[in-house]
């Protein structure tokens, strides 16, 4: 195949030792020198994608959308084959990234997934339709997967109450990348892919608070979540819902289920005192009463709705410590 007078040809062993150069220093975090050898690369063979696409990798990991955008367009200009190639994948990530709407339908329509002909106001792709997935919040950092709604392949609305460590709020939308790293199954056998976060796309401006309750049963406890879903909000019991995972367990085919009952998840590294289906286990008991819970709702309504949630059963039911975390 020729393109613009070119013939396709494989790379150059000068190529092929700059780029291996090059995503050794990304794997060390030195972009700025990958980056000078990936356009080294690039400058010796313009005619492969390949260059194109490496480039668009590495500003992508810089987060530098401007030119991942730039560089990606290149990448897919080259392209010899129609639909399915990761470099659109990249060109979608970075066109959502920059709201560059039509950009990013077009991104996905040329990878192969079907995108509605409906749009926000704003020109977004609107019912994609695509689902549940867990995503990795601050995968680099103190690592937390939560459960969210994907609004298009490469944003998701997080649906969990995530922990304060993460910086991260219920109602917030990440972008994330591509690639799954792990899975979560349900009781039903269903699988989620786990995507990892890359940064976050728009905020939320519900704070998140943690409060102590007394809750004399799980129906107890189901009933705070189910009045703070009614009132638009959220409310999660962290004592069962947490599982410590080590890096290996979390980035593999994992169960979702929270721990409960007379066997004991081997892949659950809570400590008894902390937060996790292990922490909040007693001998002989499997409902502890005392629940660490963290609600997503503005501080005008969150009183309320505690008080509330005690007066439908006074003699089950109290909450204590409140006190807002994120």
């Amino acid at each position: 195949m020729r393109i613009f007078g070119k013939g396709r040809h494989r790379p150059s062993a000068s190529w092929r030792q700059a780029t291996d150069r090059a995503f050794t220093l990304i794997g060390d975090g030195r972009y700025e020198d990958a980056g000078e050898l990936l356009t080294r690369a690039a400058d010796l063979e313009p005619w492969l994608s390949e260059s194109w696409f490496n480039l668009a990798l590495l500003h992508k990991f810089r987060h530098d959308w401007e030119q991942a955008r730039a560089a990606g367009l290149r990448a897919v200009a080259l392209l010899d084959r129609e639909t399915g190639a990761p470099d659109w994948w990249n060109v979608g990530i970075a066109a959502t990234a920059l709201q560059d709407w039509p950009l990013a339908r077009r991104a996905w329509q040329a990878y192969g997934l079907r995108v509605p002909g409906g749009a926000t106001a704003s020109g977004e792709p609107d019912g994609m339709d695509l689902g549940s997935a867990a995503v990795r919040l601050s995968p680099e950092g103190e690592a937390e997967v939560v459960w969210g709604r994907r609004l298009d392949p490469a944003r998701i609305e997080v649906q969990s109450i995530p922990l304060p460590s993460s910086g991260r709020r219920w109602g917030e939308v990440v972008l994330h990348d591509g690639v799954p790293h792990g899975e979560r199954t349900t009781a039903t056998g269903h699988a989620y892919p786990v995507f990892d976060e890359i940064e976050l796309w728009a905020p939320s401006p519900v704070p998140t608070w943690v409060v102590l309750l007394e809750a004399a049963t799980e129906a107890d406890r189901d009933a705070l979540e189910q009045l703070a879903g009614d009132a638009g909000f959220a409310a999660e019991d962290w004592s069962s819902s947490v599982r410590l995972l080590c890096r290996m367990c979390s980035e593999s085919r994992m169960p979702s289920d929270e721990g409960d009952g007379v066997h004991l998840d081997p892949h659950d590294h809570s400590e008894p005192g902390h937060p996790g289906p292990l922490g909040h286990r007693t001998d002989g008991q499997l409902w502890v009463p005392e629940r660490e819970c963290g609600v997503a709702a503005p501080a005008a309504l969150v009183r309320g709705l505690l008080d509330g949630w005690v007066a439908d059963s006074p003699d089950s039911r109290d909450w204590r410590d409140l006190e807002e975390v994120c």
